[in-house]
């Protein structure tokens, strides 16, 4: 690979973007993401996935410069459809993804950040869509997820006068879970991944089908399907283990399976 740098330690696979000055989101970043994410899929010593930037940002956009190049309506929206596609892999991906973000998440960053399931900042992170200062729009669900998370009147905000949120207010808007001082962001997040990484992966991953679910289809039928994955998870070897070690009072030891 050309732009992404992955490292597995403690079930917790660092993925790193490294694509200088600014780590943008060209198409091949894009694919060698979607690629790595495929391959971590079925790979049982990982649990959890962290997601961070090389150098001063976690990344500041799509590359605007690929775009030069493209000519035709149909070509953007093609772009724009691989992009969302992606972030819907990493919404609905079985293992947790999060997001560690410092310097800036700007444009296709902050989708590409919205699209996992935790965002970490430093205090003073930019998280911002300034596309409309450039006479365009987000092309990556960003005017969906955005209002999702803040609501949509700050959504209206942030999108119409492209200002960007800092880390800490980022966290009072709900754009993010934690804001930390940036020397110690990366050990905070290792720190979350790694106790999220203790859990049974069955359940997290049924856990991560049902809020999906949640977003696109109707209480009645979330419910539904939360008894059958009660249902399935209670049953799993997994599921006996945890309650097994909760009556011996130990750690469990969760297989997967």
């Amino acid at each position: 690979m050309s732009f992404l740098n992955v490292n597995v330690e403690d079930r917790v696979a660092v993925i790193t973007i490294d694509k200088a000055p600014a780590n943008a989101l060209s198409s091949a970043v894009l694919k060698e993401l979607s690629f790595v994410l495929d391959e971590l899929k079925n790979q049982e010593e990982v649990r959890v996935i962290l997601l961070r930037g090389e150098g001063r940002f976690f990344s500041a956009g799509a590359d605007i410069k690929e775009f030069t190049t493209v000519e035709t309506g149909e070509e953007f929206a093609r772009l724009a459809q691989f992009g969302q596609d992606l972030f819907e892999k990493m919404e609905t991906f079985p293992k947790p993804i999060i997001a560690a973000i410092h310097g800036a998440a700007l444009g296709g960053g902050l989708e590409l950040a919205m699209g996992c399931h935790i965002r970490l900042v430093t205090k003073t992170a930019k998280l911002g869509l300034p596309e409309l200062q450039l006479g365009l729009i987000p092309g990556f669900a960003g005017t969906q997820r955005l209002p999702r998370l803040v609501g949509s009147a700050k959504a209206f905000e942030m999108l119409f006068t492209s200002d960007p949120l800092t880390g800490e207010e980022a966290v009072r808007w709900g754009l993010a879970n934690h804001a930390f001082e940036e020397e110690s962001l990366m050990d905070e997040a290792f720190k979350m991944a790694k106790k999220i990484a203790q859990k049974g992966p069955i359940s997290v991953a049924s856990v991560i089908e049902l809020s999906s679910f949640s977003k696109t289809q109707e209480y009645h039928d979330g419910v539904k399907r939360e008894a059958e994955l009660f249902g399935k998870v209670f049953t799993s070897e997994d599921g006996k283990e945890g309650i097994q070690a909760f009556i011996e009072k130990r750690a469990p030891e969760f297989k997967g399976k």
